[in-house]
């Protein structure tokens, strides 16, 4: 990375400008707290290394911009993030400005390599929902909460944050706020309704403490859960039960629940909407999850595999 005694502060024009962007695109897209932190990080950065040689982000030019990029050794995705950053900040002052011309245009894209969601097979799947304690009042809460995101492909985000009001017991439905603010209906499955009402029933008073938190799950104090508490319990079990640590996350579950309800015939397009995705094209990554599974399963089995 290119690194400087005495970086340039960012001009007072380019942090207005950076806060108008950031306002603009939370408000209009809707888009996740971490991102905007991401685009506001990438932005100043450019910044401050415009700055540094004299020019601002407004007076930047497509060859500026080419040897900033040269200068930030970084991932694939990384870069993919910070171009997007800086196309969707040119592009919002493409449109308040006619004639101004967008140094991001002709930059061209870096090409992203293909990974496959990784998803844990179902007999890994049960070993680790069978794994908390249900003795224990934590036991009971983490058991609700693997069963609920494997059984409604949940994202670790909207898992945590999931109001008790979210929940109808009743039809057996979530309401989820997913990505955008977009609002979706999410079958739970009897097994996962049955584990939560365990946990409604004992645990979720217990943590409370009498008061009344608006979360469903609740940490030992008594307040809502993080990603980050989660992601703990989550490699705890996976190694009670044997399953590598490369080879779990929360998001595994998720990735999991959409692999199996596609193996045992569930339509691409009732899987967009219950996984919450905008695009089908996005859905559609976990039928190459499937294929890659039943050509394991042909070399293993078959005589000629």
């Amino acid at each position: 990375m290119d690194k400087e005694e005495n970086p340039a502060s960012i001009a007072e024009a380019d942090r207005r400008g950076i806060a108008l962007f950031i306002e603009r695109v939370w408000s209009e897209d809707g888009l996740a707290e971490r991102t905007l932190e991401a685009y506001r990080r990438d932005l100043e950065a450019l910044a401050r290394w415009l700055a540094s040689r004299g020019r601002s982000l407004h007076t930047a030019t497509r060859e500026d911009i080419s040897a900033y990029h040269g200068t930030q050794a970084a991932a694939v995705r990384s870069i993919a993030r910070r171009q997007s950053a800086f196309r969707r900040y040119y592009a919002c002052v493409a449109r308040d400005e006619p004639d101004f011309v967008d140094p991001t245009l002709l930059i061209e894209r870096p090409k992203m390599p293909r990974s496959l969601p990784k998803a844990l097979a179902e007999r890994e799947i049960e070993g680790l929902l069978g794994a908390p304690d249900t003795g224990t009042v934590l036991g009971l809460r983490d058991r609700a909460m693997l069963e609920l995101m494997y059984a409604s492909g949940l994202r670790v985000s909207e898992l945590v944050e999931l109001p008790l009001a979210a929940l109808n017991t009743r039809q057996g439905v979530l309401r989820i706020t997913g990505k955008g603010g977009k609002d979706r209906l999410v079958p739970v499955g009897e097994e996962a309704l049955a584990r939560i009402g365990e946990y409604l029933a004992s645990a979720r008073p217990a943590l409370a403490r009498g008061r009344q938190p608006a979360a469903l799950f609740l940490s030992n104090r008594g307040e809502g859960m993080s990603r980050q508490m989660f992601w703990t319990l989550v490699k705890r079990y996976a190694q009670q039960v044997g399953i590598h640590a490369r080879r779990i996350s929360p998001h595994v579950l998720r990735h999991s629940f959409a692999t199996h309800l596609l193996n045992h015939g569930a339509d691409l397009r009732a899987l967009q909407m219950l996984l919450g995705h905008s695009s089908l094209s996005t859905t559609q990554i976990y039928t190459l999850v499937a294929k890659e599974g039943l050509k394991r399963l042909h070399a293993q089995h078959h005589p000629r595999g």
